[in-house]
């Protein structure tokens, strides 16, 4: 069931994405009276799962989920119609239309990408409101578990003040703002400081393999005591929070887990929090530093709320209200994608070793369906769809703007035998990128 969740989720927000991007470039298309042979869902190569001819404009949905396409006549793409272009040019082509038409028409699907942003962005301020934790409320400090930031400087009950000297608002900002930071501002037992993070810190966390880098500090509530545990006769109950070992205060989980290899190999005596009211019980601590039980990993911001670890605040929007704070989510989250591309496409930094594929934008959907959340990757997914389209890349839309401004620019066209080659160029490029993004999830998922 988790797969077909989560499957669901990736197909349909690719599929809205898709169909929407590719209505950017037909709507303008038609306007300026260029004909579009094709309107495709999915690649439909050699053949296609469904196809009707309404019009001059076969609409289908491929079998190769990697995409979609607009096939508009006169045009070089990736259908690379070299029998077309040898002919006479058509009033209805492409290349017959002005230079301002064509230009129109190719930044049609990432001016919808930005515009669908935008909109889920206004629509979930005015429907979600915002639920956030403010970096102040946060007193002490947070879990720093990965042993590649505990290197750099950065430990457990450190509180982040700033990154690169821009303040820290919310939690919410601090994992993102650490990972493409250099210098962090932190205050640690009262006393404040800045840790220089290595350039390839990235890289290290990548290469680590380690999954917690930045998060909350939560207390150890108990979750399961399995028949089979060792300490099936402690009295322990599900939903005891574990508050003290041995006489030691342990408000979080990661300072029952210190004092757990400690006291390894031995009997100790824990103070439990249960409804209210605290109680002693003698747990047994393996050889290994375990107690034989399930506790919580992740509790919900309500359930840290409820015990008093964190307070967190909500912001509710009227509609209007709701627009200009869209489009400053909007703004921040292209700030931050291109912070990210540009980090990819430097070498030093190894972020290029983070990039994913498919299986990487598949694993980013819950394996629970909440709209709440598909909106949210959604709108990001648009960002990322949008900005990589603008990369000059011959083959994207950003190549064909770009031999389309040099023509505005200096009043002289690309020979066609050109742009065909700066097509082959492109495509290649891409399938190269395709192959190494999807190359790195298999990797992951073999080695990882």
């Amino acid at each position: 069931m988790e797969f077909v969740i989560k499957i669901s989720q990736f197909l349909l927000s690719l599929s809205l994405l898709i169909i929407l991007h590719e209505l950017g470039h037909f709507i303008p298309a038609k306007a300026f009276k260029t004909r579009v042979e094709k309107f495709y869902l999915f690649f439909d190569v050699k053949f296609s799962l469904l196809k009707k001819k309404i019009g001059e404009t076969e609409y289908g949905i491929g079998w190769l989920p990697l995409g979609g396409y607009v096939k508009i006549s006169g045009m070089i793409d990736e259908s690379m119609d070299t029998e077309q272009m040898a002919q006479e040019p058509q009033p209805w082509e492409f290349r017959s239309k002005p230079a301002w038409q064509r230009l129109i028409i190719m930044l049609g699907g990432v001016t919808v990408n930005f515009l669908l942003a935008i909109l889920i962005y206004i629509g979930m301020s005015y429907f979600y409101g915002d639920m956030f934790l403010p970096n102040a409320n946060i007193k002490d400090g947070l879990l720093i578990e990965s042993t590649v930031a505990n290197k750099a400087g950065l430990l457990t009950g450190d509180k982040i003040l700033a990154v690169d000297g821009e303040k820290i608002e919310t939690y919410s900002e601090i994992p993102e703002k650490v990972l493409f930071g250099k210098a962090v501002t932190i205050e640690r037992d009262g006393v404040e400081s800045v840790v220089t993070l290595p350039e390839n810190f990235l890289a290290q966390l990548i290469d680590s393999k380690e999954k917690s880098f930045i998060s909350l500090r939560e207390p150890f509530v108990v979750v399961q005591v399995p028949d089979t545990s060792f300490n099936i006769d402690s009295g322990l109950k599900k939903g005891d929070i574990i508050v003290g070992v041995n006489g030691n205060k342990t408000r979080y989980a990661d300072q029952v887990k210190g004092y757990l290899n400690q006291f390894k190999g031995q009997e100790v005596t824990a103070t439990v929090l249960r409804e209210q009211s605290e109680t002693n019980v003698f747990l047994k601590i393996s050889e290994d530093a375990k107690l034989g039980l399930v506790y919580a990993g992740r509790s919900t911001p309500e359930t840290l709320e409820a015990l008093g670890y964190y307070t967190y605040e909500t912001k509710e929007y009227g509609l209007l209200e709701s627009v200009p704070v869209g489009i400053t989510k909007f703004k921040e989250r292209i700030v931050s994608y291109w912070d990210q591309l540009s980090a990819i496409f430097t070498p030093s930094t190894g972020a290029y070793k983070g990039v994913g594929g498919f299986k990487a934008i598949y694993d980013i959907f819950p394996s629970f369906w909440s709209w709440q959340v598909f909106w949210s990757i959604t709108a990001f997914l648009s960002i990322m769809l949008g900005v990589l389209n603008l990369l000059p890349i011959p083959a994207l839309d950003g190549g064909h703007v770009m031999f389309l401004l040099y023509e505005i620019v200096s009043g002289r066209k690309p020979g066609d035998k050109f742009l065909e080659y700066a097509q082959m160029v492109g495509f290649f490029i891409l399938i190269a990128l395709v192959l190494f993004a999807n190359g790195n999830d298999i990797f992951k998922a073999i080695f990882n």
